[in-house]
């Protein structure tokens, strides 16, 4: 995928507390690769919960947490990931807080509750490899904008070779739960070609520690930053232990 590209972001996001931090808080556009007329079918219940997100998202987007980044938005990211073909299974591991997940060609049980990058099954159709995703949790975003999901989300998934080195992607999204019909995204993948190419990881999480639990030290790590045309004071609002529980596994 390119580098920095956010698929869903139609219009910058409006996150007055990034601003001070300039091009590191901010988010860069796209051309946008939603299908048709290029609106997300959201219900009117689930687009004012969209809306809502998009204005908390330092708070609630998951991916600032360092969660798994979920399907399909891990195929996307700006973080390379390789994909390794077996005889029954097609692994791809992602740059991204050590995620990964499988594409099982063969019959394997799915697994009991929800997981992150949830459950794939595949199949041959000519040249293009099918897949459809299920039992996906309701936690990954689709984007930093605050498009979301719920737990019924169904994915079908549809891997092209376009030349020796691009995949056409393109990902069918059903959720009756948050969105009024069946919408489609499509993309290019493209190959790294550099001859020492390797997937890094980026093990984000030890970053998230003050993020996440800088308000309860008893003393904070960071309270003021000068620099030499702005100076942030930073201030941990007190939070109730349920409230930040919510906030910590949101």
């Amino acid at each position: 995928m390119q580098p920095g590209v956010y698929p869903y972001e139609f219009a910058q996001v409006p996150a007055a507390p990034s601003l001070p931090f300039g091009a590191a808080g901010g988010v860069p556009g796209s051309l946008g690769v939603v299908q048709g007329d290029g609106q997300i079918p959201y219900t009117p219940e689930a687009a004012a919960r969209k809306r809502e997100n998009a204005a908390h998202w330092l708070d609630r987007d998951p991916e600032l947490k360092c969660y798994l980044p979920g399907v399909p938005r891990a195929m996307y990211m700006p973080y390379p990931y390789q994909i390794v073909q077996s005889t029954n299974k097609i692994h791809i591991f992602f740059a991204f807080s050590n995620a990964a997940r499988v594409i099982h060609l063969d019959d394997v049980e799915p697994p009991p509750i929800p997981q992150w990058m949830g459950h794939s099954v595949g199949r041959w159709e000519g040249d293009t490899l099918i897949v459809e995703v299920t039992q996906l949790g309701e936690q990954p975003w689709f984007d930093r904008a605050g498009n979301f999901h719920s737990d019924a989300l169904r994915l079908v998934e549809r891997y092209t070779l376009m030349t020796p080195d691009a995949i056409h992607y393109e990902v069918t999204i059903e959720d009756p739960k948050v969105f009024t019909q069946p919408w489609t995204i499509s993309m290019p993948i493209y190959r790294r070609l550099e001859p020492d190419m390797q997937l890094l990881h980026y093990r984000c999480t030890a970053f998230v520690e003050e993020y996440l639990y800088g308000h309860l030290r008893r003393e904070p790590l960071v309270t003021r930053w000068e620099g030499e045309t702005i100076v942030l004071e930073v201030t941990h609002p007190q939070i109730p232990p349920d409230r930040s529980y919510e906030r910590i596994g949101r």
